[in-house]
């Protein structure tokens, strides 16, 4: 079983913009060994099982559909939007996307370590507060409070799910 555990965010992270006393941004990372190129860990992330499921609720609930030949697409930085998501921000080792009511980011990045004998996988997200119409205070809002323990879980789920995948497809 890979660890996964919160951490800081990268100095160089495209998803720092966003940390601050209002907005909710969390980082997860894990290592493997071998080196795993970005586009294919975002090809893994977005294809595993368990973000199939969240693509298909997408599908259903919000007539945004999506297939694993888009994700091939937005790894190789082919194509700009998937699903509810559009790339904001682009690196080379990194992708950051924003939801279609620019309310969430949601960050990828992979980095060699170890002398390149090993990547470090990280995912990061961001919830952007918005103002409340009555009181003209900045809230996350109760539905996305009341969701944060449910998303700690299903970050490290995704985390763990695209590093099986990468090995899978590694014949590991």
């Amino acid at each position: 079983m890979t660890a996964i555990s919160e951490c800081d965010l990268p100095q160089a992270a495209l998803l720092r913009k966003y940390v601050g006393p209002l907005a909710h941004v969390d980082c997860y990372t894990t290592e493997m060994p071998g080196i795993v190129s970005h586009p294919e860990y975002v090809e893994a992330f977005y294809t595993t099982a368990v973000f199939k499921l969240e693509r298909a609720i997408l599908s259903a609930a919000l007539s945004r559909p999506s297939t694993d030949a888009q994700v091939a697409d937005l790894a190789k930085g082919k194509i700009e939007s998937f699903a509810a998501w559009s790339v904001e921000a682009r690196a080379p080792n990194q992708l950051l996307l924003c939801d279609m009511h620019g309310r969430t980011r949601s960050w990828l990045m992979a980095e060699p370590v170890a002398g390149g004998t090993a990547t470090r996988l990280y995912f990061g997200s961001a919830v952007v507060p918005v103002i409340n119409k009555q009181s003209g205070k900045a809230t996350l809002g109760p539905v996305y409070r009341a969701l944060l323990g449910f998303h700690k879980i299903y970050s490290r789920a995704l985390l763990g799910a695209a590093v099986k995948r990468i090995k899978a497809g590694k014949g590991e």
